[in-house]
């Protein structure tokens, strides 16, 4: 694809956002179109397969702020003019003054930062606005000097749901995953099996060529072999020579302990395979958990709330309290007050750097609903003999 190509792709429409849209909207339009149009969801339906994985591509810039900046500035050009109606043309006339970039009116200096020259060693303008999204990207340009390497794979974003205890004390999942993945007919190499993929004579594996025109010398992806440095003659029939392939995947994944609701976990090599054997991207899994019915979460320490009954506060006892681990014995003092919370060390989450957090536990009182007579003339008897010792619960309370 040329760079031509893949700057006039409206990803903003493709992920259905507008060009001002935030990082958190873009994530979330992008989200919601991979999980309707993931080819679990639609087997055998060619066209949803096709608009994931626009979806897809059109994440893989504008999720990533340095490429989108790039991509837009790119595109602010080519809407302008900047490189006329039919884009950057190699054979164009690049000049300083009124001519050149389709005939419009271009001073280059305002392009390049007020330069009389521009070849691609230099820093800024258009240079670096390809370097960028292509360098090491689908268009395959560089700067001078430089050899193009293969194409890495994209990253590939995936979800999990998991109870809160799973999450707490660490699991192993499964996932099933439908993305481009390394060939297996010709392990990547994009070449027939049995051959092998050879050198650009053209470019000599640089995936570059240079010319000048006149005062200027340009760098442009090599026609002969697209930019990847190598030519295939005899391409994989399974792959057509690209080395990848949409294959479906079961990976194990290794959650650790103590991971938190929207955490991402990084699988190095497991996203996107490259292209001709390129480095394949990461896979990225974002974990969601779900609320417990016992236990909350303060940062590493477990929260939990234990029931107790007004004699248990104004006597004291000792309860037995669940943890991740089993249940343990905490001693509520004599006349502690109701909500206070009592601090059990080292029985909370678990740590990824070892250790764990602390157990919060709150006591709250219980009122019973319904008494029998014995309970009740025994709780009339308490009360006025509380009265009758001086205790009022609301001295002091609102001016009293």
């Amino acid at each position: 694809m040329s760079e031509r190509e893949w700057i006039e792709k409206d990803f903003y429409k493709e992920l259905g956002v507008s060009s001002d849209a935030s990082a958190d909207e873009i994530k979330k339009a992008y989200r919601k179109l991979a999980r309707d149009l993931h080819p679990d969801a639609n087997p055998g339906d060619t066209a949803a397969e096709e608009r994931f994985k626009a979806v897809s591509e059109a994440n893989a810039v504008l999720s990533d702020a340095a490429k989108r900046k790039e991509y837009d500035e790119a595109r602010r050009l080519f809407a302008s003019g900047g490189f006329g109606r039919g884009g950057y043309r190699p054979g164009a006339e690049y000049s300083t003054g009124g001519g050149g970039f389709g005939g419009g009116e271009f001073n280059i200096g305002d392009l390049f930062g007020g330069g009389t020259s521009y070849t691609s060693t230099g820093d800024g303008g258009i240079g670096d606005i390809f370097g960028g999204l292509f360098g090491g990207g689908r268009g395959g340009g560089t700067r001078a000097g430089t050899s193009t390497r293969p194409q890495r794979g994209s990253d590939v974003e995936a979800e999990t749901t998991l109870p809160f205890r799973e999450a707490a004390t660490g699991v192993t999942v499964p996932l099933r995953l439908t993305s481009p993945a390394s060939c297996i007919t010709c392990h990547g190499s994009g070449a027939k099996p049995g051959t092998s993929p050879r050198v650009c004579p053209r470019c000599n594996g640089s995936g570059i060529v240079s010319r000048n025109q006149g005062a200027f010398g340009f760098s442009e992806p090599c026609d002969d072999c697209r930019g990847t440095g190598s030519i295939i003659d005899d391409p994989c029939t399974d792959c057509h020579g690209t080395g990848v392939q949409n294959r479906t995947r079961n990976l194990t994944v290794r959650i650790p302990k103590g991971v938190s609701d929207g955490q991402r976990i990084r699988l190095a090599g497991q996203g996107e395979a490259g292209l001709r054997g390129a480095p394949s991207g990461d896979l990225y899994v974002t974990v969601h958990v779900k609320a417990d019915k016992v236990f909350g979460r303060n940062g590493d320490d477990l929260t939990v709330t234990v029931p107790v009954s007004y004699g248990e506060l104004v006597l004291g006892t000792t309860v037995s309290v669940p943890t991740l681990e089993g249940r343990v014995g905490v001693k509520i003092p004599a006349g502690t007050v109701d909500g206070r919370i009592l601090r059990v060390r080292g029985r909370g989450v678990p740590k990824r750097s070892g250790g764990a957090g602390d157990l919060l536990v709150t006591v709250k009182v219980a009122v019973p609903q319904d008494l029998d007579e014995t309970a009740t003339e025994a709780l009339q008897t308490y009360l006025s003999a509380e009265k009758a010792s001086g205790f009022d619960p609301r001295a002091g309370w609102a001016g009293a």
